[in-house]
């Protein structure tokens, strides 16, 4: 894709799932990338995956929820690399199936914390950055919980819809810099959402079943090339949108 060779990527909760195709579609790419989440084992395993590739890779052990965390993690990418050309955030924990009358002041911390919060602390940790070079990609990550309000995921939905006007608003504010702003909702059969799926099998059959394409999307091939265009200097023109990259599950 054009403009992603050489450039650095920070992709948060980048050890694991989504956030390993991700990296992986960018490091084929031939992006270099900082790679963050709280497990530096899971992180260290994706990093030699990702040199394979022939790209650099540095890797910051933090947890999305402290903003001192994604400071260190911004200002050691810049440190390493000199710039930060995209900013991936991918990182969110969460409890699924809680119903609203059962939701615990720790579901919502925890869920809120980790996806709004770490959101909004590294898209303000890479700003000055991004200002400085007149350019950036800021790809963040709603959800189809939050549009259609699906039962049993409440901190989660308002989470996901807390980050879609976050972007939006950032888009606005951000564009003068030559800074894009986009939100990506994603149906990908990652290990978390394989370990609800198969507690759940009726929701498997269900959920499968409103696919148009009839199949789950790949991390990396389905959703981490998307990610990767709206990375690159090809969607210059885009912003302030989301997308649903799901197979024909929802169709706006």
């Amino acid at each position: 894709m054009n403009g992603l060779q050489n450039r650095v990527a920070i992709v948060t909760g980048g050890g694991q799932g989504l956030g390993l195709g991700i990296a992986t579609a960018l490091a084929r790419e031939g992006t270099n990338l900082v790679l963050t989440g709280r497990t530096e084992a899971k992180l260290r395993q994706a990093e030699s995956t990702m040199k394979a590739h022939g790209v650099q890779v540095l890797v910051v052990p933090g947890d999305t929820r402290r903003r001192a965390d994604a400071d260190n993690t911004v200002a050691l990418a810049i440190e390493h690399f000199g710039r930060v050309d995209a900013l991936v955030n991918n990182a969110q924990s969460s409890t699924p199936g809680v119903p609203l009358e059962a939701v615990t002041d720790e579901n919502w911390c925890e869920t809120l914390e980790s996806g709004l919060y770490g959101t909004l602390y590294f898209m303000q940790a890479v700003l000055p950055h991004m200002k400085h070079q007149r350019s950036g990609r800021i790809v963040n990550f709603g959800s189809r919980t939050g549009i259609e309000g699906t039962q049993g995921f409440g901190p989660y939905a308002a989470a996901k819809e807390g980050i879609r006007g976050l972007s939006r608003v950032a888009a606005r504010e951000w564009g003068a810099y030559g800074i894009t702003v986009n939100v990506v909702c994603p149906a990908a059969l990652t290990p978390a959402a394989n370990t609800y799926l198969e507690a759940n099998p009726s929701e498997r059959a269900r959920y499968l079943s409103e696919i148009a394409l009839g199949r789950f999307g790949d991390p990396e091939k389905d959703i981490g090339r998307v990610v990767a265009f709206l990375c690159s200097e090809s969607s210059g023109y885009v912003t302030g949108q989301t997308i649903n990259v799901d197979g024909g599950q929802s169709m706006l």
